[in-house]
């Protein structure tokens, strides 16, 4: 049976009395107090678990994040290969190009453009790499994205790539949550927080037009957003032939109304269901719609993925051509549109397969070569070339190394790089299991562990979830937990549950607001699945989950704790009565609900395990996890809900990174010491080797 623990009538946690938040300091991030609070849980926490073993997985995990021989992931800029790496004697990296000839060797020859640990010390600044921006054909000088520790928020600084410096009087962006496009050389459309005039989420409300040598704060307005709205941004195409600029005004997270707007059509709302997705380009438009949509006299399903001509398209029509129309366990994963066909990727059962389209939808030939049970990930190798028709294949899987593929427009690919096996996979085995949900639907998940049949009370298992925003956990090359956790005769174990996008729209749409307890009983279903087959005793099954999985699996601690004998929960949401009032919070309302209206709340508190915790329970050890530098999930949620635990004299640990935004470190070695963390809190808890 699935537990059902009971939970309080209505409670108004900020206003009544009887809810008393007696750890609210601990949301004072940089607070003396709060501080010192975590200090102390973090000395706790190392002093448990760095036992014998945990160095030894410490160099481990390391070495793996340090390897010389991984792949380096490129995109090509002009007639250079960029990529940015990290490595032992580059901590945070330095960013550098080649040639596609150099990168087809065995060892190519780059040339280095910036040492972030060069400029981090330079600077005495915790520097970590957010990417660049470029404005198409033009490669004098780009704009780099720095965060301070991880953070979302960053500093946008124009670098210049025939000096190798940052450009003393060039475009500078102070630190905040931005958003950039070059409209030319010497003008930017910017989307950023800097100056205050956000939306509730904490988002830009404004676009401004920037021209070199202004000053930002008075560059004019040209696009403007609602305080309620998420946010907004200006996404330009900057192709010869079809040029437009696509304005987005996110009033939630799962609904965006766009403005089109090109030399030869002034600014228009483009008439769309709020809730589609959308890509304009190569003249063509492509939607795929959340909910069912009716055009001209015709009902495309959720999922589905329609083209039209945007010619067509402003003039009125409606004759959509469906190039993908999902099935009941077939969904859209992703797409790449080029100047002649398009490479659609569908989920199948969660494993990847690639179409080759023509526009008019005829000629759905799979791409060559795709295994089964992996993840096809495909991506244009020079994103800014309009006329380029040769695109990067990632094929990852369980238990087999990644490798990338070289393909062109004529559906053919050629091998670019593989990587080394990190582990000995040919003990091991993948299957997929179905757990069947308390409503009879079937709750799909994969299984990686040893061949030989599991000894009495089952293996040692890692079961990980998601359930949410329509993310869908796919398989995925198992390097680090292979070379450590299966290599010792562990099982990993991923549930596909509801709220993620496996199976299209109507899978995450079921999970969602009230149905968030559904899909965390999903997740419980999973639990009890690998019981009943004798994979795993309960004792035996540690659950990790991070983001809206922290949500998950603070819930399998308060709601279902027999299911667990562990709980990893990391960069979490857990108070679900203040959650829109801290940070991003408000922006997730749309997963969620909102806790100030009543007939939310009656759902949320079902689910706050901040607010479901209470003494007395059989609760399993667990162990919070968040990081200082998270501006995305407040640091609070883990802080409080730690405390709250060891208060009512639970078994809870406590570790606070004091760097790695919402992730799990800034570099390669804060990753590996919190990966040997985690290895040592499953032998403390699972009493595995």
């Amino acid at each position: 049976m699935l537990d059902e623990t009971p939970v309080p009538p209505y409670i108004d946690a900020m206003n009544d009395p009887a809810f008393d938040d007696e750890f609210l300091w601990l949301e004072d991030i940089e607070g003396t107090e709060a501080t010192a609070w975590v200090a102390a849980q973090n000395s706790r926490t190392e002093a448990l678990l760095r036992d014998a073993q945990f160095e030894t997985d410490r160099k481990i995990f390391l070495d793996i994040f340090n390897a010389d021989d991984r792949i380096p992931r490129i995109v090509q800029r002009g007639a250079f290969l960029y990529n940015f790496w990290t490595d032992e004697a580059h901590r945070r990296g330095i960013w550098r190009r080649t040639t596609l000839e150099s990168y087809r060797t065995a060892q190519p020859v780059w040339d280095t453009l910036l040492d972030l640990d060069a400029l981090g010390a330079s600077e005495a600044e915790s520097w970590v790499w957010a990417g660049s921006s470029w404005l198409p054909g033009h490669h004098q000088t780009v704009l780099i994205a720095l965060s301070r520790g991880g953070a979302d928020a960053t500093v946008i600084r124009e670098f210049d790539l025939a000096t190798l410096q940052f450009l003393a009087d060039g475009f500078y962006i102070p630190e905040a949550k931005t958003s950039v496009s070059w409209v030319d050389p010497d003008t930017l459309l910017v989307t950023s927080a800097d100056g205050g005039d956000v939306t509730s989420s904490g988002y830009a409300r404004t676009i401004r037009r920037w021209s070199r040598g202004t000053i930002l704060a008075e560059a004019p307005v040209i696009f403007e957003i609602d305080q309620a709205d998420i946010y907004t941004y200006a996404a330009i195409n900057h192709d010869p032939t079809h040029g437009h600029i696509l304005f987005a005004r996110a009033i939630s997270f799962f609904t965006t109304e766009y403005s089109y707007e090109s030399a030869t059509q002034p600014r228009i709302t483009l008439d769309l269901p709020a809730d589609c997705i959308i890509e304009i380009s190569h003249g063509r438009l492509l939607v795929t719609p959340r909910r069912d949509y009716q055009a001209a006299g015709t009902t495309w399903p959720a999922g589905s993925l329609l083209c039209i001509d945007m010619a067509n398209f402003l003039a009125g029509a409606r004759n959509f051509v469906a190039l993908f129309t999902p099935g009941d366990r077939t969904s859209l994963d992703s797409w790449l549109n080029f100047p002649d066909h398009l490479i659609v990727t569908i989920l199948d059962n969660v494993s990847s397969r690639a179409l080759f389209f023509r526009p008019d939808g005829s000629k759905a030939t799979p791409l060559a070569g795709m295994p089964e049970t992996s993840s096809i990930s495909v991506q244009k190798l020079a994103p800014d070339d309009h006329t380029e028709t040769s695109y990067l294949i990632s094929i990852s899987s369980f238990l087999e190394p990644d490798r990338i593929l070289l393909g062109h427009g004529d559906n053919q690919a050629e091998p670019l790089k593989s990587a080394r096996p990190l582990f000995d996979a040919a003990h091991l085995q993948v299957w997929q299991y179905h757990a069947t949900a308390k409503d009879g639907t079937a709750i799909p998940y994969f299984w990686i562990g040893p061949r030989a049949a599991p000894p009495a009370g089952g293996r040692p298992t890692h079961l990980y979830g998601y359930g949410g925003f329509e993310v869908s956990l796919q398989p995925h090359y198992l390097g680090p937990t292979g070379a450590v956790w299966l290599a010792r005769g562990g099982a990993y174990v991923i549930a596909n549950i509801r709220g993620g996008g496996e199976f299209g729209p109507a899978w995450h749409q079921a999970g969602i607001r009230q149905g968030k307890r559904v899909a965390q009983d999903d997740f419980a279903a999973v639990a009890i699945d690998l019981a009943t087959r004798g994979l795993a005793e309960p004792a035996r099954i540690l659950a990790e989950g991070g983001s809206n999985g922290g949500l998950l699996v603070g819930n399998m601690l308060t709601r279902h704790p027999d299911a667990f004998g562990a709980i990893i929960c990391t960069v979490p949401l857990l108070d679900m009565r203040r959650y829109t009032q801290l940070l991003a919070g408000r922006s997730w309302v749309a997963e969620y609900g909102d806790p100030d209206l009543p007939a939310d709340w009656d759902y949320l508190q079902h689910y706050s395990p901040y607010h479901i915790a209470k003494p007395g329970q059989n609760y399993p050890p667990s162990l919070f996890m968040t990081t200082r530098r998270d501006d995305r999930v407040h640091p609070g949620h883990a802080r409080k809900m730690a405390a709250k635990m060891q208060a009512m004299k639970y078994d809870a640990l406590y570790y606070e990174q004091l760097e790695g935004g919402h992730g799990s470190g800034a570099d390669s070695t804060q990753r590996a010491f919190l990966a040997a963390l985690f290895e040592a809190f499953h032998r403390r808890t699972l009493q595995c080797g």
